[in-house]
């Protein structure tokens, strides 16, 4: 095994600095190609010719009170078959993970609505690959990122 990959838990403290998200509470998904957030209220609109989304995020789980807006560039729309089996077409963006001051690289997230899931986030094996390695008995191996946003 290479020595430069990072250990991480099967759930981890991560942030999305710039979707101004500091912290956010994912689950490591080995078994989900590509990130998924938790995402509601998209609106597609085109700027220059240009596809963009405007969307809003919980990032808290049982926090419906803290809302974040953004407003990305669309990389692309695919369609994902989530592990209950239902096929669902989802916007895909490319916005930078950061799990310390110093390691952060870009990853692509698809959005969706995940009100009724545990995690607002899955970190997917894409945005993985060749930097990390789970260890799945372990929970929060990496420091908490970032300022607390009200509401944790």
């Amino acid at each position: 095994m290479n020595e430069s990959y990072l250990a991480i838990g099967w759930r981890e403290w991560l942030a999305l600095p710039e979707l101004g998200l500091p912290r956010i509470k994912a689950k490591v998904d080995t078994g989900a190609r590509t990130s998924a957030l938790h995402a509601f209220e998209l609106e597609s609109y085109l700027d220059k010719g240009a596809l963009r989304v405007r969307f809003r995020v919980h990032p808290f789980q049982k926090d419906d009170q803290t809302i974040v807006e953004c407003d990305e560039p669309v990389l692309d729309k695919r369609w994902v078959t989530d592990s209950g089996g239902h096929r669902e077409e989802r916007f895909v963006i490319s916005t930078r993970l950061e799990i310390s001051p110093k390691q952060s690289w870009p990853i692509e997230l698809t959005l969706t609505n995940r009100d009724n899931m545990k995690f607002r986030m899955l970190l997917g094996r894409t945005a993985m690959k060749g930097r990390m390695i789970v260890m799945p008995g372990e929970s929060y191996l990496l420091d908490k990122p970032g300022v607390r946003l009200s509401g944790v």
